[in-house]
């Protein structure tokens, strides 16, 4: 074993909460891997230490650039979907906690953040990075590194994701919820869904998705169940951990192959999307994050060969 590999997983959770890109976090993890064999080792007391600052700046570097292009981006951003299967212990509400900084609203809060407050926000809160670091990654002194973390902390507090429920309560209410879908029940539907209820698609300008998000019970539960009238029967949905969640992975049919009006939609998919809710703290569905971005989804196609 080399000795960067003992760091990359560490490197890839770090960058991938400050890009919310799992590809753009892989780069980022590659280039640190460049500038390590370039290095003089001789110098570095702490590799860890040393290729967590290097991620930083790399993905401080990627951040900046990429506000640009996320202000062109078409329709609502999502985070690229972490799809995990589900946990089968003892105690999988565990599990989800553990996962908590990794979840589709916190990273969409994130985006809201400067560069500079989200370097600061997620090594200093989620990995503890000292501000002395986070300082010399920004070329900031130390008390304007840790004012931005404050910052973020108290934009991030203005409108914060309500708190997780444990696994099984989020499996229950879910599970309920996609029955009540694809049996057409508008009213047990719109039973389990919050006043504010909204469902937001990133579809990247790729796919055909809502440009705006849907908003209100009434509306979100039509909108589903039209869904599932029309193309449900091309579609199965796989429960997944999804960000630290319970969600659904939607994957074609391959049997609905041959069907001209599907073959267009799949346009050659195998995986239509990613669907993540988040429950309110009565426990109906306060929100839908659902990814159909295809270049968010390429890590769940099957690989050819």
């Amino acid at each position: 074993m080399d000795d960067f590999t003992p760091h990359r997983e560490h490197l890839v959770r770090v960058a991938y909460r400050m890009l919310g890109s799992l590809a753009e976090a892989e780069d980022a993890v590659q280039e640190a891997w460049l500038r390590w064999q370039r290095a003089d080792r001789s110098d570095i007391v702490d590799p860890r230490a040393w290729l967590t600052r290097v991620t930083g700046r790399i993905c401080l570097d990627v951040l900046r650039s990429a506000r640009v292009t996320r202000e062109a981006y078409v329709g609502p951003w999502l985070p690229e979907p972490l799809v995990e299967r589900l946990p089968s212990g003892p105690d999988p509400a565990e599990v989800a906690a553990l996962d908590d900084s990794v979840r589709i609203a916190l990273l969409t809060l994130l985006e809201r953040l400067t560069p500079e407050q989200r370097v600061a926000f997620v090594l200093h809160d989620v990995f503890g990075i000292p501000f002395s670091g986070i300082a010399s990654i920004l070329d900031l002194k130390v008390d304007t590194a840790r004012q931005l973390a404050s910052r973020a902390r108290r934009l991030l507090h203005d409108s914060p994701p309500p708190p997780l429920k444990p696994l099984p309560q989020q499996q229950a209410t879910i599970d309920a919820f996609f029955a009540a879908c694809q049996g057409g029940d508008l009213a047990e539907l719109t039973a389990l869904l919050a006043p504010d209820v909204e469902f937001v698609s990133d579809g990247g300008g790729v796919v055909r998705a809502a440009l705006r998000p849907i908003v209100g019970p009434d509306k979100v539960a039509r909108f589903l169940v039209g869904i599932f009238r029309n193309r449900g029967h091309w579609i199965t949905p796989e429960p997944v951990l999804a960000n630290g969640q319970y969600g659904f992975l939607l994957r074609f049919r391959p049997d609905a192959a041959g069907d001209p009006a599907f073959e267009q939609w799949a346009d050659g998919r195998a995986v239509m999307g990613v669907v993540v809710p988040d429950l309110s703290p009565d426990g109906r569905i306060s929100r839908f994050s659902f990814v159909v971005n295809p270049e968010k989804l390429r890590h769940l196609e099957p690989v050819d060969g």
